[in-house]
């Protein structure tokens, strides 16, 4: 049997995330989720893509409040409210293509972020009354909306498929490396590319596009620093239109908690789009 072996998220974009135990669905992935993000003077999104460093601010929520830190000076920390009262301080920010309405939080934020990062920045969060389309090409209606994240409410990623990439590298990598929102045990390796609809606690799920991975898996989480593992091996035996997938991007149907433990029920599969075997 299928179920959930582990639960992240990634309050604000790019930053550290949290493993957590349950975690409610909303219609924009998982609560609390990307709801928050960095952006530069152009209000453009910041990411680990070009700022690996990103990788090393933690996050926590304690109570109602969102909690910030370097990892190597826990007691140096911001505390901001989980949703900031609304304060007429608006802007429309860019991730990739898209264009939405986003929210500033405050100056203090904005100047403790800038000395972290050493980099001048702002931070925003997206409020309820934003409405951030899917990726159109993907979308199943006109109501699949996300966060902050890159494109999709959630991403799938089952540890099977971690393990087998982990038998063909040198040295085994975290799950953390790739950012998932659920992970799933019991499965066969890449099975997650063929689960199109599946149930959990009588949430529907819609597995729509596979995950082109950008360098941020070749950046450590616990230092920063960046490599060419994993997308070098992956790309020997994941590589389809001139890109490495790893993991499956999720539309949800309803609402409701997930938990670690929680069973997943197959409705609908698709054709698997890749070999699996490794090509020398």
């Amino acid at each position: 049997m299928l179920s959930i072996s582990d639960l992240y998220i990634y309050p604000v974009k790019s930053l550290g995330g949290i493993r957590v135990k349950k975690a409610l669905v909303t219609d924009r992935g998982l609560q609390h989720d990307r709801r928050f993000m960095l952006v530069d003077e152009q209000n453009k999104f910041l990411t680990q893509r070009e700022f690996p460093v990103m990788a090393l601010l933690r996050t926590a929520i304690e109570g109602n409040e969102l909690v910030v830190y370097h990892k190597s000076n826990i007691a140096d920390k911001i505390k901001l409210p989980l949703t900031p009262a609304s304060n007429g301080m608006n802007a429309i920010v860019s991730i990739w293509d898209d264009t939405c309405e986003a929210q500033y939080v405050s100056k203090e934020a904005d100047d403790w972020f800038t000395k972290q990062l050493a980099l001048k920045c702002r931070l925003v969060y997206m409020p309820d009354t934003t409405q951030r389309k899917v990726e159109a090409a993907y979308a199943i209606s006109e109501e699949d909306i996300t966060s902050f994240s890159d494109a999709y409410p959630l991403l799938l990623i089952s540890q099977s498929s971690l393990d087998d990439l982990n038998n063909r590298l040198e040295e085994a990598l975290p799950m953390n490396r790739f950012r998932p929102n659920v992970v799933i045990a019991g499965a066969q390796a890449y099975e997650e590319d063929t689960m199109e609809h599946f149930i959990v606690n009588g949430i529907s799920f819609l597995g729509v596009k596979l995950c082109a991975r950008c360098p941020v898996p070749t950046t450590d989480q616990e230092s920063g620093a960046r490599g060419k593992e994993p997308l070098r091996t992956l790309s020997k035996y994941r590589f389809v239109n001139n890109k490495v997938m790893f993991g499956q991007n999720i539309l949800c149907r309803g609402e409701g908690e997930l938990k670690v433990g929680d069973m997943v029920e197959i409705i609908k599969r698709k054709p698997a789009m890749l070999m699996q075997q490794l090509i020398d």
